[in-house]
């Protein structure tokens, strides 16, 4: 038998075939990287069965394709957060818009007088009973002289709104700030809710210190006025002239003269009051802010004297002092 003249010479195997996945896989890698990854994972199952050519093409498809996913996870991630930030931001901004709105027709008046320190100044504070019980069980604090260091003593509220940070003036007002730190140490705030809001444009405050929400509780004793009250003699009309408790005071509430107890009010906005209010601290700007939301709320009923609309409940007292 005969052959032609080069059948005597071996030949080279025709070459392997590329497996088709291994290529679209390479190519969903940059359009559409999920399907990259599932043809790159059938394409290797594939060409170990086959012996195709493409192996390098599969897991540089497979490689490229997780890169893709995973950094596309992490920008939609990035971006949702970014969006729901920027939402709030817009959100908290719309409502301190709405307070700015609410404060251009701020009162004016007299400031607060000048603080000169009474002589006697926390020497003998005292707590005596009224005829009141108290409206939940508490022991009235030490009597005697108290110490007006250290000057300022930090108090953080926390309520169902945010937290309050409040700056106790201990130089200012000693008996009062010692009759607040008592009863935060005894948990007597705890679980209060803020009965009074109001929304006036003479008078921003929030009420609370009050366990019966009622406005008319009390912990069963009482004692005197301090800062701005001392700065007047007893006789003195100037008592009854209002004065700008400003934005920021922590003052507190009471029926008359020398009947202070354990309601306090948080001043939100400027506020016309005679000085027969004792300022015992300050709010901190994010206690502020959280005052402003309240406000916005509004009254219930849409009055601007009452319950707010947005219950507050003081849920602890704690300070370091």
């Amino acid at each position: 038998m005969v052959h032609g003249p080069y059948s005597q010479y071996p030949g080279y195997p025709p070459p392997r075939a590329t497996n088709s996945l291994a290529i679209a896989s390479l190519v969903c890698a940059f359009v559409f990287a999920p399907l990259g990854i599932v043809f790159g994972h059938m394409s290797l199952s594939q060409i170990k069965k086959t012996g195709e050519e493409g192996r390098g093409l599969a897991i540089a498809g497979l490689v490229i394709s997780y890169l893709v996913t995973v950094a596309t996870v992490v920008i939609v991630v990035v971006s949702v957060v970014m969006v729901v930030l920027l939402a709030r931001q817009l959100e908290e901004f719309d409502e301190a818009d709405d307070f700015r709105g609410h404060a251009l027709d701020a009162p004016t008046g007299p400031p607060l007088p000048p603080f000169d320190p009474p002589a006697t100044l926390g020497a003998n504070c005292q707590y005596p009973a009224t005829t009141e019980p108290p409206s939940r069980p508490v022991a009235p604090p030490r009597q005697g002289q108290v110490s007006k260091t250290p000057e300022f003593v930090p108090v953080s509220v926390v309520t169902n709104r945010g937290d309050i940070t409040l700056m106790l003036d201990n130089a200012k007002a000693p008996c009062t700030v010692h009759n607040f730190t008592s009863l935060a140490g005894q948990r007597y705030f705890d679980g209060t809710r803020c009965h009074r809001l109001t929304t006036a444009p003479a008078m921003r405050v929030l009420q609370c210190g009050d366990p019966t929400a009622t406005g008319a509780g009390g912990p069963g004793y009482r004692f005197p006025n301090e800062y701005p009250t001392n700065q007047y003699r007893l006789s003195d009309p100037a008592q009854n002239a209002e004065v700008v408790y400003p934005r920021g005071t922590l003052a507190m509430a009471n029926v008359g003269p020398g009947t202070n107890g354990s309601q306090f009010f948080l001043v939100y906005g400027d506020s016309m009051l005679p000085p027969r209010y004792t300022v015992f601290g300050t709010i901190d700007p994010k206690g502020l802010a959280v005052l402003d939301r309240v406000a916005v709320g509004g009254v219930m009923g849409g009055a601007t004297d009452g319950p707010p609309s947005d219950a507050v409940t003081i849920e602890s007292v704690k300070t370091s002092g």
